[in-house]
């Protein structure tokens, strides 16, 4: 009895250190960037005194069911991005308070490297975890990604992923550090690691997210193989993705998950108007007319 008590009462203050103290601020912000405010680190620990897990726990689960409803009114193309600054903040609360809890790494990787470009935060995030949870083979994986796919370290990779290998027991992450980073191109590694991360992830709107993301980099590649046998037929790249169609290189034509339209950068790459997000207010397509300039 004493101890649901305590319980109790630790959690009335951290209800009311999160909540009660930002309300006039959350009833100003526009309902779709809704999301809250987290104090600093070491004022939540000294809150949730022993219940730091539990806390950290609570804060994961708040910026996961904010990102899912999120997801569906993105769809909608509302014209308010995600509070992306206030999701991170949250995420690196929640591991400062318990480095066990899978789920935030699994949603900084989503998210914060995705989404908002922030490989680095995402990359130090990993390394924190990596020291608690040692036993784990997917934050060294995640990170190898991110040394390759982004920064293009493939050293860096290769440490990594070799130290998943070590840990799963694997022969996978040494593929994906010979073959896969230097003969299958970028499009090829990323498709396998996201394969890799739905087939791991249990929350249903991040598992979406990635599902949307296959099935863009599945149409990028579709689009490299088309560009690639143009080439060895013509000796030239082709000026535009349209061509390939046109050309019957490339059937049916591509559909971008995200609204946007695939085009061909002058030296050959698959790009999209989209960038591989929702677009928040702004119709993606603008740039078919940049492209049909070149």
């Amino acid at each position: 009895m004493k101890k649901a008590i305590v319980f109790l009462a630790i959690s009335l203050m951290v209800y009311l250190l999160l909540i009660v103290p930002f309300a006039n601020y959350m009833r100003t912000k526009p309902f779709v960037e809704k999301l809250g405010y987290v104090p600093t680190v070491a004022a939540v620990k000294a809150a949730s005194a022993d219940q730091k897990e539990f806390v950290g726990a609570l804060l994961v689960m708040k910026v996961l069911m904010y990102f899912g409803g999120q997801i569906d009114k993105q769809q909608n193309k509302l014209p308010s991005p995600p509070d992306y600054p206030a999701m991170s903040r949250m995420i690196h609360s929640a591991v400062q308070l318990d480095p066990y809890n899978m789920d935030a790494y699994y949603f900084a990787q989503a998210i914060l490297v995705w989404d908002v470009g922030k490989v680095e935060i995402a990359n130090e995030l990993l390394d924190y975890g990596m020291k608690y949870r040692s036993w784990d083979w997917y934050l060294p994986f995640f990170a190898g990604f991110n040394h390759a796919y982004f920064l293009k370290d493939y050293a860096g990779a290769a440490r990594y992923y070799k130290r998943a290998g070590e840990l799963s027991g694997s022969k996978l992450f040494k593929s994906l550090a010979g073959r896969y980073l230097q003969e299958s191109g970028r499009t090829h590694l990323a498709l396998v690691y996201l394969s890799a991360m739905e087939k791991g992830e249990k929350n249903q709107a991040v598992k979406k997210s990635f599902r949307t993301r296959i099935l863009a980099f599945q149409e990028v590649r579709r689009i490299e193989v088309a560009r690639d046998r143009y080439k060895a037929a013509t000796g030239v790249f082709p000026d535009t993705v349209e061509v390939l169609v046109k050309e019957q290189y490339l059937s049916p034509p591509p559909v971008d998950p995200y609204g946007g339209q695939f085009f061909l950068e002058p030296d050959g790459r698959v790009a999209t108007t989209s960038k591989f997000a929702f677009a928040a207010g702004k119709n993606a397509a603008n740039k078919n007319k940049v492209q049909g300039e070149r």
